[in-house]
């Protein structure tokens, strides 16, 4: 039995922390704030509750797989888990509305065909078809095995060539971005490139540099799934602290660490990326009911991609006031004081505070005001059933859990000579090994789960 120390109680370390557990190690876990869950965070107020940081599941499996791996109760005893259906509802320049099913390849094509015109669904298709071929090359040596020692293989974008025609065939192929992609194989269309690339952007990617790789993103969330949790996403994080607590292992909040002699192993955050973009979460507690048939997740395209690109990885980085907007309106009235209540969050991609100061008087609240003019201009009708709003930046995400910059930390992916790769789990010095989004296989919810699934495989039983 070894003495491992795990710093950090985000959800990479509470999976670390039941598994290693589990298989009979004595583990204590230091959290340097004074609660666990890191970036599954919730604000209440007024009978309101609201996540702070992630609101959707993507590849519910890995919960599932950590559940039974740690305890005989499946995941769906643990929390209320539902498909998100329909997926998407996404407003598009021009005034375009396409509402995409959720986990039907088929659906969406039909949707895309009955909004965008014939053809629409079978060019979307093709794409995500070659999508697919990437998460059949990367899945075991990207996300569920230890990064290779020799990574060099990951280097190459696994993103297969589409076949070249016409005028295409004088073009350089080599590998291309997936913004190339878009152009390419979706002939440009303005609505398909926007769908493309939302969710790419959503986890701090430019696709104008970005590998075609990155086609990856989407086509798993429309392939298994998106999903929600009852209560929030907080309700995560109370299911695995509470299992960890039943495994025995101890926790010590308010204990700032960088290194604990008393452990033979030690298991820390892996360096974060303060240059990478943060969010902005616009948490807006409305009077009135829920409007019938409201789809729990709209996408409100930005008015001018090309100036929203530019706003967020240009030079001088700035918020851009007509973005890329995901509004989350939960069906779940345990986030509400009642039925005749809704509670409604705003969540976009901006600069990281190590980019942009939101600290800065009066930033904040103005760009709250730009995000609820542009919901207006959309038609989403927020601002008038307004009772209070709460504001949060890079730099609240920064304070809270210690994340540099504030920035949201990104998924690994194959190509750009490895550029997008995060560090070895496997550090090269003795008992210390690395998790959670800074390290192999990078940010999100279902990463963090792989990764402590990864480190705790490198660790072995008692």
């Amino acid at each position: 039995m070894a003495r491992i120390v795990i710093i950090g109680a985000g959800i990479s370390g509470l999976a670390a922390a039941a598994r290693l557990a589990t298989v009979g190690h004595r583990v204590t876990v230091c959290e340097a704030g004074p609660t666990y869950g890191g970036m599954l965070g919730q604000l209440r107020r007024d009978g309101f509750a609201f996540d702070t940081g992630p609101t959707l599941l993507t590849l519910p499996a890995v919960y599932r797989d950590l559940a039974l791996k740690t305890g005989r109760e499946p995941l769906e005893q643990l929390v209320r888990l539902a498909p998100v259906e329909p997926e998407s509802r996404h407003l598009l320049p021009g005034g375009t509305v396409l509402t995409l099913p959720n986990a039907s390849r088929g659906g969406v094509a039909q949707a895309l065909d009955a909004a965008l015109g014939a053809g629409a669904g079978e060019r979307w298709g093709a794409v995500m078809n070659r999508g697919r071929a990437v998460w059949e090359a990367t899945r075991r040596p990207l996300l569920e095995e230890p990064l290779p020692a020799d990574p060099a293989a990951l280097a190459t974008d696994p993103y297969p060539a589409a076949p070249r025609r016409g005028l295409a065939r004088l073009r350089p192929a080599g590998a291309p971005t997936l913004d190339q992609v878009a152009a390419r194989e979706l002939g440009g269309d303005p609505a398909l490139t926007a769908l493309l690339t939302e969710s790419v952007l959503r986890f701090g990617f430019d696709p104008r540099t970005a590998p075609a790789g990155a086609t990856v993103l989407p086509y798993m969330e429309q392939t298994f799934g998106v999903w929600s949790v009852g209560g929030g996403m907080r309700a995560l994080a109370e299911a695995f602290f509470r299992r960890c607590e039943q495994r025995g292992v101890e926790f010590r909040f308010d204990t700032p660490a960088e290194w604990a002699p008393e452990g033979d192993l030690l298991l820390a955050p892996g360096p974060g990326e303060p240059a990478a973009p943060g969010r902005v979460g616009l948490l807006l507690a409305l009077r009135g009911a829920r409007p019938a048939g409201t789809a729990q997740r709209t996408v409100l395209h930005a008015d001018d991609r090309a100036a929203e690109l530019a706003a967020l990885f240009g030079g001088e980085p700035r918020p851009y006031p007509r973005p890329t907007v995901q509004v989350l309106r939960p069906d779940d009235p345990s986030l509400c004081p009642d039925r005749e209540h809704e509670a409604v969050t705003l969540t976009v991609t901006v600069p990281s505070q190590a980019r942009f100061d939101w600290t800065a008087p009066g930033v904040a609240a103005s760009y709250a005001e730009q995000l609820l003019g542009w919901a207006d201009a959309a038609g989403l009708g927020l601002r008038e059933r307004l009772l209070w709003q709460v504001v949060r930046t890079p730099a609240d995400t920064e304070r809270e859990t210690r994340s540099p910059g504030g920035a949201v930390p990104r998924p690994a992916l194959a190509g750009a000579g490895g550029g997008y790769l995060r560090p070895a789990n496997a550090t090269g010095e003795p008992g210390r090994y690395l998790l959670g989004g800074g390290a192999h296989p990078g940010g999100g919810l279902a990463r963090a789960g792989m990764s402590a699934c990864v480190v705790a495989g490198l660790i072995g039983p008692a």
